[in-house]
């Protein structure tokens, strides 16, 4: 089995005025999501949600500076780590990762060779 990255790009804003209903449900959403991988046969490795860009710091050639480097519409909000057996397969995983102010991306782990 290979692991992918799934990374949840979205608008910040979704999340601003969020009921706390709605935030609710979009933590259920993401509990069916990670229920979903073990049924489709894959497993979730790892994942976590990230605080907002207005809490990064970026770091170019050693100078530090506050928030993040680049200006986008959609941010890295969160991501999970995820082992399936190939590209198509984290695909189907990938499409049911709930990102409802953007979509997600899914890149390959880099594997290195064992010493």
């Amino acid at each position: 089995m290979a692991k992918y990255a799934i990374l949840i790009h979205e608008d910040e804003r979704t999340y601003e005025n969020m009921s706390p209903e709605a935030l609710n449900a979009m933590m259920d959403a993401h509990s069916a999501f990670a229920a979903a991988v073990q049924t489709l046969g894959g497993t979730v490795l790892g994942g976590e949600a990230l605080q907002p860009t207005s809490t990064a710091t970026s770091i170019r050639g050693g100078a530090t500076t506050d928030g993040p480097f680049s200006e986008t519409k959609e941010a890295l909000g969160g991501f999970y780590l995820v082992e399936a057996r190939d590209l198509d397969h984290a695909l189907e995983i990938a499409k049911r990762c709930p990102a409802p102010g953007g979509g997600v991306e899914v890149r390959p782990v880099m594997e290195f060779g064992q010493g």
